[in-house]
C-alpha cells in the first residue's frame, strides 16, 4: 500500500493515518501542561477495521510517539493500544510519565463537552 500517509493534525489534537487522501485510522490526544513537564495524554487509537492486520496501527503509533518526544512531550499512556506499543518498544520507556489520577481527571472534563454534545 504506496498511498500511505501519516501526519499530525494538531487542530484535531491526534496522529492520522490516511489512504488515498482518506482519514482511516487515529491516534487521539490531549496535551497536559499539570506536572514537572508538557506531557501528551494518548487515550484512543483506531484503525478503520477494513485496514486492520496491515501494521498501520504500529507505524501510527511509531510516528505520534517519536514526533511527541521530538516536541518535548513526556508521553502517557492510557490508551490500551498506545501502552501495549510501549511495552513492545522499550526505547520509549525514558519518555513516559505514569498514569496518574490527576491525569484521568483532566482527560475526563477535557473530553466531556463532546459527550454533551
Amino acid at each position: 500500500m504506496n498511498d500511505v500517509t501519516i501526519r499530525h493534525n494538531s487542530g484535531r489534537e491526534r496522529f492520522e493515518v490516511l489512504v488515498g487522501g482518506t482519514v482511516i485510522g487515529k491516534a487521539a490526544y490531549k496535551n497536559y501542561d499539570g506536572g514537572s513537564s508538557p506531557q501528551r495524554i494518548f487515550y484512543h487509537t483506531v484503525i478503520n477495521e477494513e485496514y486492520g492486520g496491515q501494521g498501520l496501527a504500529g507505524k501510527l503509533a511509531a510516528v505520534a510517539l517519536d514526533e511527541t518526544v521530538e516536541s518535548g512531550f513526556r508521553i502517557v499512556p492510557i490508551c490500551p493500544f498506545i501502552k501495549k506499543y510501549i511495552t513492545k518498544n522499550p526505547q520509549y520507556a525514558g519518555d513516559t510519565a505514569p498514569v496518574a489520577p490527576t491525569h484521568l481527571e483532566f482527560l475526563n472534563d477535557a473530553l466531556a463537552p463532546r459527550a454533551r454534545a
